[in-house]
């Protein structure tokens, strides 16, 4: 059951800050309290009796990774999203659209004109492909990296349930 909550607790989160109200940093900052809340809910949920560590983590940690999957590819999928479908538009207080191709071609000039190309060029990104290439693989380094945190901080949740779960009459 605290996977299905977990599943759902990510989708609001990613939803809400990444689609709605898109700040990536806020994401960041609630993955490993989503994590800390789902671990100990896991074994709340499973009135896990007094001196069961190992099945206090093991449901901290079912909860977790299904957590922590959900954001990593939610992220994942909004990222694939906005690479994708850009055309180059921008708002006109930003100045003219962009002249580009939709999709990679389009998010490449945007880090262009946002003056990242020295900080590209330095890290050997010279074209479309090599900008795509480096791209992904940071996004999926990301999505690794929240996946991880949600487990750690998952397990940690079920390692406080432990700690403070109430005594059996």
């Amino acid at each position: 059951m605290a996977g299905h909550v977990g599943l759902g607790m990510a989708a609001t989160i990613a939803v809400s800050f990444l689609l709605v109200i898109p700040i990536e940093p806020i994401y960041w900052l609630l993955t490993p309290l989503a994590g800390l809340l789902i671990g100990y809910y896991a074994d709340q949920r499973a009135w896990v009796p007094r001196r069961a560590w190992r099945r206090t983590l093991v449901n901290a940690g079912y909860a977790g990774v299904v957590t922590g999957l959900t954001l990593a590819i939610l992220l994942l999928g909004v990222k694939a999203l906005f690479f994708y479908a850009d055309n180059g538009f921008r708002d006109g207080s930003l100045g003219k659209p962009l002249a580009c191709s939709s999709g990679a071609d389009c998010v490449y000039a945007r880090y262009l004109a946002d003056g990242r190309g020295p900080q590209l060029v330095s890290a050997g990104i010279t074209d479309t492909a090599s900008f795509g290439a480096f791209y992904w693989q940071q996004q999926f380094t990301t999505a690794g990296l929240l996946l991880g945190l949600t487990v750690v901080s998952g397990a940690l949740g079920g390692v406080v349930y432990g700690f403070t779960r109430p005594r059996e009459a």
